[in-house]
């Protein structure tokens, strides 16, 4: 690519930056984020109720069909893919246009960790879209679909291992996250406050949780692929609900439960106060 090409993509890259540090991306992408905070409260209720022996569906499509209720329901449902599509948006663009200006070893983390997010947070809003059109989607039934369907294919098992290993990284990398308090930089405006120290315990708690939820997830994935048992892949809502057949497993779901909801509190949190 001669000289004035690179100037030019340079320029491309710097004028889309720019549109993708605009105001209204930045408001769209803040109430994303504050929806799948909401989501993440319900869903730790969601699995308080099934660790204390209640029903209930512990992943986002259970959660969204108490968010899809009422007779707003639809309307709600539009609003929140909006958010949604508007947070991955702004992932895909930390993704590219920001990870662009980092050392390449922080660039390259910076691609697949937002990279990934944008992926995750774009999938959740077409969910709240299929809600919208007033659809249903069992995240659980879906998960084993996929899993089957990649079985049947010829390089079908790398697909899955390459999914459930990439969910476990997310997961790995929320644990750390939280355990080194590596979240502190998204909300400095808290620092050296009394409330900045129950934020700070609500982050630990919260990330701590999530990643460990994740991990779950990621390891029935490659459990289906050992066993030969696209069933085994059951997403969060298996994962969880498989918790009580184990020894310390309902502490463990009440612990995991909780911490989603705290994670819950501190996102709606930095939706309000974090760096975007």
């Amino acid at each position: 690519m001669s000289t004035d090409e690179n100037s030019l993509a340079r320029q491309a890259a710097d004028a889309a930056e720019d549109a993708s540090d605009h105001k209204a991306l930045d408001v769209v992408a803040r109430f994303g984020f504050a929806v799948l905070a909401v989501v993440h409260i319900l869903i730790g209720l969601i699995a308080l109720q099934i660790a204390f022996g209640g029903n209930g569906e512990a992943e986002p499509s259970g959660a969204l069909e108490h968010l899809a209720g009422g007779t707003f329901g639809p309307w709600t449902m539009w609003a929140c893919a909006v958010g949604c599509l508007g947070l991955a948006a702004w992932q895909f663009s930390e993704a590219t246009l920001r990870a662009r200006h980092l050392p390449t070893g922080q660039q390259v983390s910076k691609t697949i960790s937002s990279g990934s997010l944008s992926i995750i947070y774009g999938s959740m809003a077409f969910t709240f879209a299929r809600f919208a059109f007033g659809g249903e989607v069992d995240s659980s039934e879906s998960t084993r679909d996929f899993t089957a369907s990649m079985m049947e294919s010829p390089f079908g098992i790398f697909v899955i291992l390459a999914v459930g290993g990439t969910v476990f990284g997310i997961g790995v990398y929320f644990v750390f996250k939280g355990i080194l308090r590596k979240f502190r930089p998204e909300l400095a405006h808290f620092e050296d406050t009394r409330r900045g120290a129950l934020i700070d315990v609500l982050g630990v708690i919260g990330h701590v949780a999530k990643g460990l939820a994740l991990v779950l997830v990621g390891m029935l994935f490659v459990a289906a692929v050992m066993t030969h048992d696209p069933s085994r892949s059951t997403g969060l809502d298996g994962s969880l609900k498989a918790l009580p057949e184990h020894p310390f497993g309902i502490p463990l779901l009440i612990t995991i439960a909780v911490g989603l909801i705290c994670y819950g509190i501190f996102a709606l949190v930095r939706s309000r106060f974090g760096r975007m």
